[in-house]
C-alpha cells in the first residue's frame, strides 16, 4: 500500500514518513524561501529604522557618545538639592524617562532634552563605576525638531524657575549659532513669543552682552537687569569698552558673583575708561626712575636718589637754553 507524502514548510516534499532522510529541496523552492526570508528581514529592519528615526525606539547609548552641550542649556547651573534627589531616584529605580538626542557624526549624538538625567547618570557612574550608569536611555529625534525642543525647554523652565535675562539672551544666541533659528532676533521672537515687546527687546540686549563678554564672564546669570542694560548701552557708545572689560575680568579672575559684578560696575564709572586718575593735591608723582615731582602753582619740588649734582646741572642748562 502506497504511503502518503507530507508537505513541509513552503510546500516542499518531506519524503516518506518512515524515511529518516528528507528529499532534496528543489532549487526554485529554495530560492523562494530565501527570498521570503530576506524580504521579512528587510521589512523588520525598515520598521526598526523608522521606529528609531521617529523617536519610537529607545536606544541605549554610551555616556561619552552623547554631547551634553549640543543644544546649549538655558539653566547654566543645576540646583544641588534637585540633582541629589534625581541621583537617588536613578540609583534606586534606574532611569525611568529617556532623554532625547539627535544624530551627529558617526556614533555621536547631541542632547536635545534631559540634561539633568544625563548629568545625574554621569555623576553616578563617576562616583560608583557601576556599569548600570554607563549608558543612557534615549529617543532619537530629527534635527528639525530642535526649535520645538528649545521652546519646550524654555516653557518648562519659565514655569519651574525664573530665568535671568542673561540666560534668556544666551539661549537665543546659541540657538541661532547652531542654525536652529535664522538669527538671534528670530530666536527671541519664537522662544519668547508670549512675552511683551519691551521684554523681548531687553532679551536682545542681553544677546549683545553675551556676544561681547560671554567668554570672559564666570557668573553671567547673576548680572542684574539694570546692570546688563547699562553695560550694553555703554558698549554701544564706546566700541573699545568690551575689550577693556574682557582684560579686566581676566586680570581680576573673580571667584564670586559679587566680585564679578564689582568689576562690571566699576567699568561704568566716568573715571574707568583708562584715563589717568587725578592725584591728591600736593602728592609726589614718579617722573622717571629715582626722581619724584610735586607741583603747585608757582612751586615745583624734585626729590629722590636721581636728583644728583649732575642732574641739577643738566636741568639748569636746559632751563637756560629755553
Amino acid at each position: 500500500m502506497a504511503k502518503r507524502k507530507r508537505l513541509s514548510a513552503f510546500g516542499m516534499v518531506a519524503g516518506d514518513e518512515t524515511d529518516g532522510h528528507s528529499a532534496p529541496v528543489p532549487p526554485v523552492a529554495r530560492i523562494a524561501a530565501e527570498t521570503a526570508t530576506q524580504a521579512a528581514l528587510e521589512e523588520l529592519a525598515s520598521e526598526l529604522r523608522q521606529a528609531r528615526d521617529s523617536g519610537r525606539l529607545v536606544l541605549d547609548l554610551p555616556l561619552p557618545s552623547v554631547k551634553a552641550t549640543h543644544l546649549q542649556r538655558d539653566r547654566m547651573h543645576m540646583d544641588p538639592e534637585d540633582m541629589a534627589s534625581l541621583k537617588a531616584s536613578i540609583r534606586d529605580r534606574g532611569q525611568q524617562v529617556p532623554v532625547e538626542v539627535v544624530a551627529l557624526s558617526e556614533g555621536q549624538y547631541g542632547l536635545v532634552s534631559g540634561a539633568r538625567r544625563l548629568a545625574a547618570l554621569t555623576a553616578l557612574h563617576g562616583e560608583t563605576g557601576d556599569s548600570r550608569f554607563a549608558s543612557v536611555k534615549a529617543l532619537l529625534r530629527p534635527f528639525e525638531a530642535a526649535p520645538e525642543a528649545y521652546l519646550a525647554m524654555v516653557e518648562e523652565n519659565e514655569i519651574r524657575a525664573d530665568l535671568s535675562f542673561y540666560e534668556r539672551g544666551r539661549l537665543a544666541h546659541e540657538a541661532a549659532r547652531l542654525g536652529v533659528f535664522d538669527s538671534p532676533a528670530a530666536a527671541v521672537r519664537m522662544l519668547f513669543q508670549h512675552a511683551p515687546a519691551p521684554k523681548r527687546s531687553k532679551i536682545l540686549s542681553f544677546v549683545a552682552l553675551h556676544e561681547a563678554l560671554g567668554d570672559a564672564l564666570r557668573f553671567p546669570e547673576a548680572i542684574p537687569e539694570k546692570l546688563g542694560l547699562a553695560l550694553v548701552k555703554a558698549m554701544q557708545g564706546d566700541p573699545d569698552l568690551a575689550g577693556r572689560l574682557q582684560d579686566r575680568l581676566k586680570a581680576a579672575a573673580p571667584d564670586s558673583a559679587a566680585l564679578e559684578r564689582h568689576v562690571l560696575e566699576a567699568a561704568l564709572r566716568p573715571d574707568s575708561a583708562g584715563k589717568t586718575q587725578p592725584q591728591p593735591e600736593n602728592a609726589f608723582q614718579d617722573v622717571v626712575a629715582g626722581i619724584r615731582l610735586k607741583t603747585s602753582p608757582g612751586r615745583a619740588v624734585l626729590t629722590g636718589r636721581g636728583v644728583t649734582e649732575a642732574f641739577l646741572r643738566n636741568l639748569h642748562d636746559w632751563l637756560q637754553a629755553r
